[in-house]
């Protein structure tokens, strides 16, 4: 390998390629039991060396996503799963996706997202493809309102850590930085569409709590909400130095969420909980802003 591979290896890319193809294995790109491509096609399309998408691809083994055999590929064994809450017979939208749901909450003049999660990561890649859809005119949102809860920065979170050794810090920061950078592209992706002129309002706002988050909750335009607690799993992480530890983490994407849907009667099962999250999350926002 040269010293080109090294470097890049050893940084963030192999991070970014393994980001992407957990978003593909989530929004139904690479469906449960399809093959990856080879690793010589995903390094031309992401522009990064063999020995970064062999990296990459060793983590999601590590983290159960996909199986790889010498002389087969590798092949997708989890993918993001969302369930439905709602009879059998209401149920409308088969194969839905975080993808889709967000989406189609795009679709609407008035967006209102908010978010309570333990990074930001996810919705990240979800923001810029409802952005490159704005730029290519296929949506026109009017106004677009992000409230995100994420925990407090001094908050002690009982994972991701380092098996056999919780002093360890080194995950944590890790965290750290996962969370900081994508809220910051966060920011400036959906701040551009208002500077450029896509967006007339643009209103971004998040907010930190002194909480460990349990589950995962997005709210979609007060209508609709997916819901589903964080697993704790155990799996290696490659840091960026290269090294490999055994760690004690949650796995955002890999968990299964359900989806509720507000109707028309207010106590059908769908609508308590819709109305009882919602509550819920303003609660904890307005008692962040004392």
């Amino acid at each position: 390998m040269d010293e080109q591979q090294a470097s890049e290896g050893g940084g963030r890319e192999f991070q970014r390629v393994a980001d992407e193809l957990r978003f593909r294995m989530t929004n139904g790109t690479y469906p449960e039991k399809s093959f990856l491509p080879s690793q010589r096609d995903l390094a031309e399309e992401l522009g990064v060396s063999r020995d970064t998408v062999q990296r990459a691809l060793r983590e999601l083994v590590d983290e159960g996503w996909i199986e790889s055999k010498q002389g087969s590929g590798s092949r997708v064994i989890k993918t993001q799963r969302i369930q439905s809450s709602a009879p059998k017979a209401t149920r409308s939208r088969r194969g839905m996706t975080l993808e889709f749901l967000v989406g189609e909450a795009f679709e609407q003049s008035e967006v209102t997202l908010d978010v309570y999660t333990l990074t930001s990561e996810s919705l990240y890649w979800l923001i810029q493809q409802q952005a490159h859809r704005i730029r290519s005119r296929y949506i026109s949102p009017q106004r677009i309102t992000l409230r995100m809860l994420l925990p407090a920065e001094q908050q002690t979170l009982p994972y991701p850590r380092v098996k056999g050794d919780p002093q360890d810090t080194r995950l944590r920061e890790r965290l750290h930085d996962i969370t900081e950078r994508h809220t910051r592209s966060l920011r400036e992706s959906l701040g551009a569409l208002k500077t450029e002129g896509w967006v007339p309002t643009v209103e971004v706002e998040i907010r930190r709590a002194p909480l460990t988050p349990t589950f995962k909750l997005y709210m979609f335009n007060g209508m609709e909400a997916l819901h589903g607690p964080y697993e704790v799993i155990e799996r290696n992480i490659a840091l960026d130095s290269g090294e490999e530890i055994t760690a004690l983490d949650v796995l955002g994407l890999g968990a299964t969420l359900t989806h509720h849907i507000k109707d028309e009667d207010p106590d059908s099962a769908g609508s308590i909980f819709v109305d009882s999250m919602q509550k819920w999350f303003n609660s904890v926002w307005a008692l962040l802003s004392e």
